[in-house]
């Protein structure tokens, strides 16, 4: 992969990134809070792309032209060769010529130890290094983000995933006043399983989420909570009884009205508690633009 390449996976992944946070398609992955980081990361990655393209550029168009190297791959003649040919051939009729082998055998040590501690970049390379095929993989998340849009995590992740009821809070703001009061399912159900239906007065509540049924056929409203990111995404259930549609298909929304109960159960995978919600009334409703709750604050 050379420098083009990574910039035009750069440049695609900050494309693909900004698409998403100018769309509603950020918030099957993120919080709603964290769009303005998002739209930034992604112009980052595009002005980086753009900044290695001309700094590329750049350096072509100063770079020198290639010079001819074969005369740098032929291997010079060690000092002092030629010498001892000379040394040699007018050594014939000299009585100390039997010195001369010793003298070359320096010599051609002192070469060696001069190779080796030459500069390695004063010598070209005559088999270039190509860059690992293995960093195409690199590709495969952008391709991922391009052509998949993945649905908001449901109910076959809800009932994998023990309830997020595991502390109690602080304490409950007063309700508003009405006969029905509209309340986000995780407050309600905190309300139900801490506060024992003190702070619901016998009202009426309104509460939306998402149908899971458990396996032994308990139907539950669920909503995924989020700390940060879908990958922390932890459910926040209730259960259903009374007056509950005769056929509730998973994953389907549901606008539910009732009213407190004392039923509770355990959850199955971490043994949290699970509140019920007596419905009274209920009926099916489009998925919301944030599929999340971020009221959890746990």
């Amino acid at each position: 992969m050379n420098r083009q390449a990574q910039a035009a996976v750069l440049l695609l992944t900050g494309g693909a990134i900004l698409h998403a946070g100018l769309t509603d398609l950020y918030l099957r992955y993120v919080k709603a809070g964290l769009q303005p980081l998002l739209l930034a990361a992604g112009a980052v990655l595009i002005a980086t792309a753009v900044a290695t393209v001309w700094y590329e550029r750049k350096d072509a168009c100063t770079r020198p032209p290639h010079a001819d190297t074969s005369a740098a791959r032929t291997p010079a003649p060690a000092p002092g060769a030629a010498a001892d040919n000379d040394e040699g051939r007018e050594g014939d009729g000299d009585p100390d010529r039997d010195s001369a082998p010793a003298l070359r055998r320096d010599r051609e040590v002192e070469h060696a130890h001069a190779e080796r501690n030459a500069e390695p970049h004063l010598t070209p390379d005559p088999h270039p290094h190509r860059e690992p095929r293995i960093a195409w993989l690199l590709v495969l998340p952008l391709l991922a983000l391009i052509l998949v849009s993945p649905p908001a995590l449901g109910s076959y992740s809800a009932l994998r995933a023990g309830t997020a009821l595991q502390e109690q809070p602080w304490g409950f703001a007063d309700l508003p006043p009405g006969d029905t009061v509209r309340l986000s399912l995780v407050d309600y159900a905190g309300r139900a399983a801490y506060d024992h239906g003190r702070s619901l007065d016998d009202r009426r509540i309104k509460t939306a989420g998402f149908v899971a049924v458990g396996r032994d056929g308990t139907p539950y409203l669920v909503r995924m909570a989020l700390s940060c990111c879908a990958a922390d995404a932890v459910p926040v259930k209730i259960g259903l009884t009374g007056r509950t549609p005769p056929v509730l298909q998973p994953d389907t929304w549901l606008e539910v009205t009732g009213t407190y109960t004392a039923k509770r159960t355990k959850d199955p995978v971490n043994n949290g508690i699970i509140p019920f919600l007596d419905v009274t009334a209920a009926k099916p409703v489009a998925a919301p633009r944030d599929p999340y709750d971020e009221s959890w604050n746990g």
